[in-house]
This record gives structure tokens, sequence and C-alpha cells, in this order.
């Protein structure tokens, strides 16, 4: 015999569904306000900050500021009775961002200025991943993952290397310069290599001699390199993940978002929806 549920069940299921299915229609509706919310907010907050516009608009900016913590309160309530497990969400990485994200507007009852701590809401915008986790992003997500790791070994010995050239040249500009040029000790020839590699140029330190620039010349065309190098070993590790991809079946599922089917499966391994819709 089935139990029937009660009108509070349905609350919660239904709520659940919104709140935490991503796959459904009114997961990502819902997703899409809370992201555009929290961009609201945060610019909100900044413009807090610009004393002319506060002025002007102060009022406005409170009373929105307000209705925007109403909603996140709501949220997060709802996500805490929507779940089987409460103290996950609560205790989770998320679920303390969002505490931490509505309680400087209740803070400011008890202690002036502490509304402005709301920029915190910012952190809420690392949602955007699991926003952005549905099935067809899936698969991007899962190759550049791939890519990545596949090059880490690759980018540490090659940052390894620039460390070793950085101290060799910011030593050399040391001897060269010297310290009535601005470069008053190894550490400041070091700092002025990597602003000079990274194409930075602050223009705080410069080489007047003519050794100097010569070597500021090659350290600046260096930079180029250095730059173009890391993006290049990603790349090629990326193409070659699509490439043993597109040997492979790992086309995600674009109900549930499994991955890892058999080549010639017509049949997701999860939910048993068609993979060749």
């Amino acid at each position: 015999m089935h139990k029937i549920k009660s009108k509070y069940d349905i609350f919660k299921q239904k709520a659940h569904i919104i709140i935490y299915g991503t796959s459904t229609k009114a997961g990502r509706y819902f997703d899409l306000i809370l992201l555009a919310l929290i961009l609201l907010s945060i610019l909100l907050v900044m413009m807090e900050t610009v004393t002319e516009f506060d002025f002007k608009y102060h009022a406005e900016l409170v009373l929105l500021e307000w209705i925007i913590t109403g909603f996140f309160t709501i949220e997060y309530f709802l996500r805490i009775i929507s779940i089987n497990k409460p103290w996950k969400y609560i205790l989770s990485f998320y679920g303390i961002i969002d505490l931490l994200a509505i309680l400087p507007m209740y803070l400011s009852f008890f202690f002036i200025g502490t509304s402005i701590l709301s920029v915190v809401r910012s952190l809420r915008l690392l949602r955007l991943f699991k926003i952005l986790n549905h099935p067809q992003f899936s698969s991007q997500s899962v190759q550049l993952r791939k890519a990545i790791n596949a090059s880490r070994g690759k980018i540490v010995v090659f940052i390894y290397f620039v460390l070793i050239i950085t101290i060799i040249i910011g030593s050399v500009m040391y001897v060269v310069e010297g310290k009535q040029s601005g470069f008053t000790s190894i550490p400041a020839g070091i700092y002025w290599t990597i602003v000079t590699l990274t194409t930075v140029g602050y223009g705080d330190i410069s080489p007047v001699t003519p050794l100097g620039q010569f070597i500021a010349s090659f350290v600046m065309i260096l930079g180029y390199g250095i730059i173009a190098v890391p993006t290049g070993i990603v790349t090629a590790e990326i193409a070659k993940t699509v490439q043993r991809d597109s040997n492979h079946s790992h086309i995600p599922c674009k109900d549930c978002g499994a991955e890892e089917h058999h080549d010639n499966a017509k049949f997701c391994h999860s939910c048993g929806s068609s993979l060749l819709k």
C-alpha cells in the first residue's frame, strides 16, 4: 500500500526539482534568475560605494538590497528543507557561501556599515559552474579538464625553467645597471625581469646603459614566447583529447549527462534515454 504524500512532502519534492534539478526547464530558469540576482546584487554593492550615486539613490539601493536578500534567504531555507540530509548542504562549501551572502544585511541592524560586506555574494558566482553543468556543456568541460591534467607536468617544468631564467637575468641586470639605475638588489632585478617578461612594463625601473637596454630588448622579445608556450601546450593536449574522444563514443546523455558509453551504444547506460536524438 502506497503512502499518501502530504502537501508538505509534495512541496518539498517540487522545491527540490526546481532548486537542484539543473537538467529540468524549471531548474534552468531558476539558475538563470539566481545568477541574474547575484550579478545585480554585486552591482548594487559596487554602486553604493560611489558617493554621488549613493547620495541620490540610497533609499532605492537599500530597498533592492533587502528584496534580493529576502529572495536569497527564502532560497537558502528551501535548499535546507528540500533535501534529506540538510546538514550536508549547510556544512558544504556552497552552503557556507549562501549563508555568508545573506548575513551582512541582517547584521546591519546591529553593526553599522556591515551591509557593504554583501559583496561576498560575488563568491556565489561560483555557482556558475553548477549552472553550466548541463549535458550540453559536460563534454567540453571533460575535454578541458583532461587536457589541463595532461599538460600539468609540462607546464610545471616550463615554469621552473622560466624561474631559473628570471633569476639569472635579474642577477645580470643588477651587475650591469647597478644601484644608480634603480636596480638596488638582485630581488629588484628579478622584479624588473618578471614585469618585462610578462609585457606589463610598469616603468618604475628601467635600464639606462646600452648593454642593459640590449638585454631588456631581448627579454621583451622572449616574453612573447614565454606567454605563448603554456597556451600552445594546453591547446595541443586539447587537440589530442578531442582526437581520442572522436575515436570513442563519449557523447554525453542529453537527459542525465552520463558519459563513457560504448562505441555503438544507442541508449544511455544510466537512464536508458536514446543517445541518437
